[in-house]
């Protein structure tokens, strides 16, 4: 069994998991549209076209059938969309895209979307608004109070966090943000919608959970780990220990029966001092807490691979040790 893992940037340890979970069984192959350490530590690794260039797609499905490929996993939001509406192209040539649905990823990668598709399924969020003239109303009107969060509207990682505590600074960090949306690779998303790409929301107070929502290759629930971030670095768990997940199995259920997303979905929420669970952000992919999971006992890339060999849930592979503390480490290597 031969796995491509597309966009995989720099999540060499997603690339490790994959080879020690075939054991030997095939390979891991990983592409990405620049060249970086993480791929080259696949078993090979190629080059492909920027994602939305018109051959991607198919330069993916011939670098396949070149290659004996058989499943391909994406580990990269916008990738993700690229994949999820090109599925069927896959199937027929015999490769299994591991990918939720279009309208999911739709919903995952647009955070005004995720928000009203919170409302819609009654799990709680913060306040939130794409329009300037409409956030500034609702400060007048004691609608909301700063301080308020600025976010790219398909935004991923950092890129593009203010914090903002009066008008004035509302007013020039929004500007600031639209330019640098502009300038980075949000723009493709960001275009079709240049005047409602920021995301304005309320701030919120309580401590920061990450949770990793395991559905099967069908979109049934299996499981879900759950993780307190105890520290953050460049818009990514740095530090964080697993925890109980019963405070959030509802919620998890919720999502996984609403959505019907395909392998995992990674979920970044909030317990505020009265006991409320706040849902802010779902990324239907790996995300970067997953390896909390993993060293405390997950196995995720197994039980997928698993599955792929038409072989049942290993409960095994998919329960953490409860009370495991890690963090991330910055490791030099010669390239």
């Amino acid at each position: 069994m031969n796995i491509l893992l597309t966009s995989a940037g720099r999540r060499t340890y997603i690339i490790d998991y994959f080879k020690s979970a075939l054991n030997g069984e095939g390979k891991v192959f990983a592409s990405n549209s620049i060249e970086t350490y993480s791929i080259k530590q696949a078993d090979e690794y190629v080059i492909t076209p920027p994602i939305y260039d018109d051959t991607y797609i198919d330069f993916l499905i011939e670098y396949c059938l070149k290659n004996k490929i058989k499943v391909v996993i994406s580990l990269f939001d916008i990738d993700l969309f690229i994949l999820s509406i090109n599925k069927s192209k896959f199937e027929e040539k015999g490769i299994k895209v591991i990918v939720s649905n279009e309208v999911v990823i739709s919903i995952c990668n647009d955070k005004w979307k995720t928000y009203n598709f919170l409302h819609s399924i009654n799990l709680k969020q913060t306040k939130s608004f794409i329009d300037i003239d409409e956030t500034i109303l609702a400060l007048e009107t004691n609608l909301v109070t700063f301080p308020l969060i600025l976010k790219p509207r398909w935004g991923m990682g950092s890129i593009g966090i203010y914090k903002v505590d009066n008008k004035d600074e509302l007013k020039v960090l929004y500007n600031k943000l639209k330019k640098e949306i502009f300038n980075t690779y949000l723009k493709y998303e960001s275009i079709y919608n240049e005047n409602q790409c920021i995301i304005i929301q309320s701030m919120i107070k309580g401590k920061e959970y990450g949770l990793d929502v395991l559905n099967d290759l069908g979109g049934n629930y299996v499981t879900t780990i759950a993780k307190q971030k105890l520290a953050m670095r460049a818009g990514e768990t740095d530090v964080a220990e697993i925890v109980d997940n019963s405070p959030f199995i509802s919620i998890a259920k919720s999502l996984s029966a609403n959505l019907k997303h395909i392998g995992n979905l990674d979920v970044d929420c909030f317990v505020c001092e009265n006991g409320d669970v706040i849902v802010l952000e779902l990324n239907c992919r790996f995300g970067g807490q997953y390896p909390f999971s993993h060293i405390a006992g997950v196995d995720f890339p197994k039980q997928i691979i698993e599955w792929i060999k038409g072989n049942k849930t290993d409960k095994k592979l998919i329960t953490p040790t409860i009370g495991i503390k890690s963090c991330k480490d910055l490791v030099p290597v010669i390239i």
